[in-house]
Order: structure tokens, then C-alpha cells, then sequence
């Protein structure tokens, strides 16, 4: 018998990635999504159900009908600027929903739950490259609602049988080389891809936010990780936890920073296409350097990346916007909606 897996946010950029490794790895997929920021075209393989975490009797209903192995959870809200500006929708998006969900989990006996973080949690590191052993210090709403979330999943996962991994993403970009899912979003704000749209005259110009962070080109640095890469991570996450392996955090990245500029200009040489570039303030909550130390990963889930190359994540990112919308869409029709 397949195991029953439920994805939180499967139809969104990160989600659907996982979804279709999953359904090719001959799991039974059940996708629960609200779809305000994903697209039910992108849920290849498995069941959606349109549904929002926040309708407790609905999420309660799902887990009754389906008995779920394991939880995979990464529905949330992630635009740092916008979390500066509307925190209290940030806590109640990623850390109250994070809640129903374990509570969930909790009566229905899953024991098995992967959860989607991120390096925000980390702040302004004061050493790089960040372990996951590194100081916690959030310094925006984002990361200190991901923070909290992941203090919920510790201490329940300390009260019971249920064993988790903690996948720390640092930024992510690319689409599946073979032009099958990508980043759907229309407002995107991700670099790579805000870069990508200037390259294909999409949008006007690219701006940088921020000249006078302590880099060597003055603006940030950012660990890039391929989206395929990142998917395969939780798969490794799910097999580990299946073989009973203990609660776990580990970062998601390649230890090799790039800055703004640098990006920048990988994505003119790329696309042969010289976009303006503008200067603008800093963003609130923006730290200088992120980079990951992703050794942990490697070593206890035998991780191995396959796209660790900048020019590999913006050549998949463009040829993914030139086709997107000239795709025929191949999504699931298998499609219920909450009553």
C-alpha cells in the first residue's frame, strides 16, 4: 500500500516541486492549498483540495478521511518587506496555522512532519557561514513567525511520538530543467527572477536595495539553492524520518555567496540583454550576508545536490519565463473544495 502523504502549500512554487518528486517516487499525495499564491495547474500528481489551514473543522475532516503518514508543511506568507508592514497577518498565516495543523497531527496520531523554514531565522549572523547551530535572532516579522513556528513543532514533538525535520531554505530560485514547473507567480520579488522579467522586458528595470551593506560591492549576499535540489532535500528528509531517524534541523544551501551585482550581471550575460539598474534604500529587515554551512545535511541525509551552479539556477529561471505562457498546463484534475 503507497503511503498517504499531505502537502500544505503543494501548489505553490516550492510545494509543487515536491509534489511532482513525490508522485514520481509513487507516493499518494494529498495537496491542501488555499491557492492564493499557488496554481492548481501545478499540482502534477496527487489530489488537491482547496482549503484554507485557518478552517480548523475542514483541515480536522481531511485528516479523518485520508489518515496521513506524514505531514509536509509549507504553506505560508514570505515577503520580509510585507511582514515589516503587516506583521500580525504574518504570525497568523505561518505561526496560528502552524498550530492548527500540529493540533491535527495530535489527534490523528502523524508522526512523521517536515517543515518549512527559513535562513531568516538566523538575522544578522555575525559568522558565516551560518550552521544550524548558529544564534536564532530573527530581525523581521517573517522570520520570527517561522521562528515561533518552528519552537511549536519542538516542544510538541517533545510531549509525544511525532519526530520532525526542519529544513532551513536560504533563497530559492530555478525551475525544473525540463520545463515542466516553475515559479507561476505573476509578483514575484525574488532577485533571479525580478531580474529574469527586466531581461524579457517584463519589467522596466531591476532595483537593488541597498549600495552600503559591509560587502565588497556594497550590497547583500545571498546562498542561492535550485528549487529542484531543494525538493529532493525533503525527500531525503521524508526517507530519513520513515527509517525512524530522530528530530532534526539542517540548512538548505550550497555555502557560496553571491551578491546583488554579481546576480545581476550573470543574468545580462545570460540573457545578452542589458536591462537598467537602479538604486534604491534598503528594505527594513534586510541583513548583509547570508551564507549557509550545509554539511549537516549531507552527512546525515546523504544529500547531493545536482544543481549547484548560479549560471544552472538562471538559465532554468529564464528559460522557464521565455515558455511559461505558451505551456499547455498539465495539472491534476482531481480537485475537491472545502464545504
Amino acid at each position: 500500500m503507497r503511503k498517504k502523504i499531505l502537502v500544505t502549500g503543494g501548489a505553490g512554487y516550492i510545494g509543487s516541486h515536491v509534489v511532482r518528486q513525490l508522485g514520481e517516487s509513487s507516493y499518494d499525495v494529498v495537496v491542501y492549498d488555499n491557492c492564493s499564491t499557488g496554481s492548481a495547474e501545478s499540482v502534477l500528481y496527487g489530489k488537491l483540495i482547496i482549503g484554507d489551514l485557518v478552517d480548523t473543522g475542514h483541515l480536522y475532516q481531511i485528516f479523518a478521511e485520508h489518515q496521513f503518514s506524514a505531514v509536509l508543511h509549507f504553506a505560508a506568507s514570505l515577503i520580509v518587506p510585507e511582514s515589516v508592514v503587516h506583521p500580525l497577518d504574518y504570525y497568523a498565516n505561518n505561526t496560528r496555522n502552524t498550530l492548527n495543523l500540529l493540533r491535527c497531527c495530535k489527534v490523528m496520531g502523524v508522526k512523521n512532519f517536515i517543515f518549512s523554514s527559513t535562513a531568516a531565522v538566523y538575522g544578522e549572523v555575525k559568522e558565516n557561514p551560518v550552521t544550524e547551530s548558529s544564534p536564532t535572532h530573527p530581525i523581521n516579522p517573517y522570520g520570527r513567525s517561522k521562528l515561533m513556528s518552528e519552537w511549536l513543532i519542538q516542544d510538541y514533538a517533545a510531549a509525544s511520538s511525532m519526530h520532525y525535520v526542519i529544513l532551513r531554505y536560504f533563497n530559492v530560485a530555478g525551475s525544473q530543467p525540463n520545463g515542466l514547473l516553475g515559479q507561476m507567480s505573476p509578483n514575484a520579488t525574488h532577485l533571479i527572477r525580478a531580474a529574469c522579467d527586466a531581461a524579457l522586458k517584463r519589467k522596466p528595470e531591476v532595483r537593488i536595495f541597498g549600495t552600503d551593506f559591509p560587502t565588497p560591492d556594497g550590497t547583500a549576499i545571498r546562498d542561492y539553492i535550485h528549487v529542484e535540489d531543494l525538493a529532493t532535500a525533503h525527500l531525503d528528509a521524508l526517507d530519513y524520518l520513515e527509517k525512524g531517524g530522530e528530530s532534526q534541523i539542517f540548512n538548505c544551501g550550497y555555502g557560496q555567496g553571491y551578491s546583488v551585482r554579481q546576480v545581476i550581471e550573470r543574468v545580462k550575460t545570460i540573457s545578452g540583454v542589458d536591462f537598467p539598474v537602479i538604486a534604491a534604500p534598503r528594505r527594513p529587515g534586510d541583513p548583509a550576508r547570508v551564507e549557509a554551512c550545509a554539511d549537516k545535511i549531507r552527512r546525515v541525509l546523504g544529500w547531493q545536490p545536482k544543481y549547484n551552479d548560479l549560471d544552472e539556477i538562471i538559465y532554468t529561471t529564464i528559460s522557464w519565463e521565455k515558455e511559461r505562457i505558451k505551456l499547455p498546463r498539465q495539472g491534476i484534475l482531481n480537485i475537491a473544495y472545502a464545504s
